[in-house]
């Protein structure tokens, strides 16, 4: 299959995209295969292997972003809390709208649909800009920060919102039968977003850590994205051929861009370390010993470790420099002990 730019015809027609019902003509473009649809309960249910996999996606992502709210004081961790945010919102909708259960027939579908693909724009937005986060250009966690990324997102999502209900309703000279611009947001920025974060990154990783483990996690979470790409453009229809219409490309797609996100977190996990000092979460912490003063096995000689209540150290001195044992000693300048009865 081939790609044109601007154009959506191949791509619909091998995969069964939210926006395809809205776009090409208007009756939109029906893909050649699809997986099968299920009844319950006297609803039909559109996709129901992708399903399954939006709901184990929304459950992965609240475990990250519960593991990411327990690193108090980790770097970039109000950033990215907020792209996972955005991902749990795309999933919880593309739930709605792959299932069918927003029918494509009616007249809130292309609302929802402009709003799905508005998130998925500020989410590779959101994704670009904590690309940047670790180079410190606005320190991570303060309100410059944090009002730079929500201006930017919300930003971008205005425009594809716009984009997307314009050329759905055919308004402001947007046209369903040449969407151009929906083509550029919908597939061209989310490819640019991910390439210059994957960049950006290993650029990171090469410039400031000694540690290159982090390297794998970039690498797998490309790979991912890059399968998962794959699998929807070029082979969804042979897929869905060959296991007899159950499972479809999109299956495959919703499952690889998953693992893609579960990378993301554990490269932002593996980078990331807490300050102990302030650090409150659940997880036990291993705590290492730095202060020789504290650290076991140091011989601090016979001085340092007799005590002065033993024989083993020199006595305690009271005021004027003279110890109590010297004072009530028997002897030349001592006054004896028990001490005797004076009268004044």
């Amino acid at each position: 299959m081939g790609v044109q730019f601007g154009s959506f015809d191949e791509i619909c027609q091998t995969a069964a995209l939210v926006i395809c019902p809205l776009i090409g003509s208007t009756q939109g473009i029906e893909p050649s295969c699809y997986s099968r649809n299920v009844e319950i309960s006297g609803t039909l249910i559109f996709q129901p292997s992708t399903i399954f996999v939006h709901v184990v996606a929304l459950f992965m992502t609240g475990i990250m972003i519960f593991h990411i709210r327990s690193k108090y004081t980790a770097v970039g961790r109000k950033e990215i809390l907020m792209f996972f945010y955005l991902y749990a919102i795309i999933e919880l909708l593309a739930f709605f709208l792959d299932s069918g259960i927003i029918p494509t027939a009616n007249v809130s579908y292309p609302w929802f649909a402009a709003v799905y693909t508005g998130l998925i724009t500020a989410a590779y937005t959101c994704l670009l800009i904590n690309g940047f986060v670790g180079f410190q250009f606005a320190e991570d966690g303060t309100p410059l920060s944090l009002w730079l990324l929500r201006i930017a997102m919300l930003v971008t999502f205005g425009v594809s919102f716009f984009v997307s209900i314009a050329t759905f309703k055919r308004i402001a000279g947007f046209d369903y039968a040449k969407p151009i611009g929906l083509w550029i947001i919908y597939i061209l920025w989310p490819l640019v977003c991910t390439v210059i974060y994957v960049v950006s990154q290993l650029v990171l990783v090469f410039r400031t850590l000694e540690d290159r483990w982090p390297i794998g996690d970039i690498v797998f979470g490309a790979a991912f994205f890059t399968v998962a790409q794959v699998i929807l453009f070029a082979f969804s229809a042979t897929i869905c051929d060959a296991i007899k219409h159950y499972i479809d490309g999109l299956f495959f797609f919703t499952l690889c861009m998953l693992l893609s996100v579960m990378m993301v977190y554990k490269y932002w996990d593996s980078i990331t370390r807490e300050d102990l000092e302030f650090s409150v979460g659940s997880k036990a912490t291993v705590w290492e010993v730095k202060d020789p003063l504290l650290a076991g096995g140091v011989d601090y000689g016979d001085e340092d470790s007799a005590s002065n209540y033993t024989h083993a150290g020199p006595p305690a001195s009271l005021v004027g420099g003279v110890s109590g044992k010297q004072l009530y000693q028997n002897g030349a300048g001592g006054r004896g002990y028990p001490p005797a009865m004076e009268r004044y």
